[in-house]
């Protein structure tokens, strides 16, 4: 019988084949062997997820009776949801259990669990003098540099002009190695949110997060001095950790926020105005850890995140390339991109990142004198803090509503300095703007609309303004 090619084709289109989802390593030299997060697809159900961890319960309850590998033991570690939205979970598992997973069509990816690392850090010197500072008439550069439009000199490059409720009314949730909340720089703003490594103790056995907490609120090298303080540790005191238990306090603090939110709106949370969350962290491509961040975001945390220090395209590593954050780059005392930072259309504006003194470990006046974009964006999660508590709150007659994380992320950069710096590689997309916290201009009288300079971007006042290159959501 002659059976025309185009028969053969005809009938091999109609086979269908088994649905397999994406095994995914995002960063191929730190995997860890035997464990994975999956990842939901969008819009399935909590009851369909139930029914899904329940197939896979049963399968391992029927392998249990089955020696493993010497160290193996399969199991669920973290279960992941953000809102009322399923959104995953995490474990170790063998080959061929992932292979029942991948094949279960309510899963949208399989992501092998890895390393996640601080970013690296231009180490400084620790120094424990103390620091009482009652008037920002000797601040760090960073704060003076974001309260002037202009470059500085030598009459302000110690000058940090602000607003003194800045950050009042607001949680800033610190996803880092913990925070060191005995310094003095925090007062009784400091609480411990959550210790997502397993066994690891309640403390910054690092530093790294303690320094990021200060930039944000401390009272001497914080942008916003009265927000309030909340440690999430998801990186161990080597600063180092898995790409599940970022994950999970990232579902952290959108569960906190949440959980705010409703206090505030039944009475319960005088005062509240928002939440904001920094990361300064980072790996490879995480399609996982994006979704979570924008998750984040979604469900109404202002979040910074760093873009990277590697010198390179800040588009190749997450979260940085995350749409909804901000992904903030490092900018320097002389108005240049700092020669380590990422670049490129995911960075959406830079902040102070040479040479940044805040807070450290070890005693309650110890700070220390660091650089890295980890030291940059705090400054951009101390911004949107201080921003956010100009605002109205829920028990203000004047309250309408929280002020979008897309929106402000809109505003703040509409508002920021464009053209400030030397050093953006040509080509590449990235944005040339500064941040800037208004000065001595009235942020509060008519809301986020500052004397002269609208922060919709209708007449802004920006020197030397420049179309917005590579701008995200």
């Amino acid at each position: 019988m002659h059976i025309s090619l185009l028969t053969i084709a005809a009938a091999a289109s109609a086979i269908v084949l088994p649905y397999e989802a994406p095994l995914i390593n995002a960063n191929a030299g730190d995997l860890i062997p035997g464990h994975y997060i999956v990842v939901y697809k969008d819009g399935v159900s909590a009851t369909e997820a139930e029914e899904h961890r329940a197939s896979i319960d049963s399968h391992l309850m029927k392998r249990a009776q089955f020696a493993l590998p010497d160290g193996f033991s399969e199991g669920i570690k973290h279960v992941y949801q953000f809102a009322d939205s399923a959104f995953g979970y995490a474990g170790s598992f063998s080959d061929d259990l992932i292979a029942v997973i991948r094949a279960d069509p309510r899963v949208a990816h399989v992501e092998q669990d890895s390393i996640v690392t601080i970013s690296d850090d231009i180490q400084g010197n620790v120094d424990s003098e103390k620091t009482d500072v009652t008037e920002q008439t000797d601040a760090p550069w960073g704060l003076a540099r974001i309260s002037h439009r202009d470059p500085l000199t030598f009459g302000t490059f110690n000058k940090y002009v602000y607003n003194v409720h800045g950050g009042e009314g607001i949680y800033a949730f610190i996803v880092d190695t913990g925070s060191y909340l005995a310094s003095k720089e925090f007062g009784d703003r400091g609480s411990w949110g959550a210790t997502i490594p397993a066994g690891d103790p309640d403390e910054d056995g690092n530093g790294h997060g303690t320094h990021v907490a200060g930039t944000i609120a401390s009272s001497s090298y914080g942008v916003a001095k009265k927000a309030k303080v909340v440690a999430v540790k998801v990186l161990r005191s080597n600063g180092s950790g898995t790409m599940s238990d970022v994950v999970k306090g990232v579902e952290y603090v959108a569960t906190a926020h949440a959980k705010l939110v409703a206090e505030a709106k039944a009475g319960k949370r005088k005062g509240f105005k928002g939440s904001v969350a920094n990361m300064s962290l980072g790996g490879g491509q995480s399609p996982t850890l994006d979704k979570a961040v924008n998750a984040a975001v979604k469900a109404g945390v202002h979040f910074a995140v760093a873009a990277g220090n590697e010198d390179a395209d800040a588009c190749t590593s997450s979260p940085a390339r995350a749409e909804l954050p901000v992904t903030v780059g490092a900018s320097t005392i002389g108005d240049e991109r700092a020669y380590f930072s990422n670049y490129g259309s995911c960075v959406d504006i830079f902040a102070p990142g040479l040479n940044i003194k805040s807070t450290w470990i070890g005693s309650p006046d110890a700070v220390n004198t660091i650089s890295g974009t980890s030291m940059a964006s705090p400054h951009v999660a101390g911004l949107l803090a201080y921003f956010s508590s100009l605002q109205p709150g829920a028990d203000s007659a004047y309250f309408t509503d929280y002020l979008s994380p897309t929106d402000l992320k809109k505003k703040m950069i509409s508002y920021g300095v464009y053209g400030a710096l030397d050093n953006i590689p040509a080509g590449t997309k990235t944005p040339n703007i500064l941040i800037f916290n208004g000065g001595k201009e009235n942020l509060t009288e008519n809301g986020l609309v500052p004397n002269g300079h609208n922060m919709l971007g209708e007449t802004n006042g920006n020197v030397n303004r420049e179309p917005v290159a590579g701008v995200k959501a």
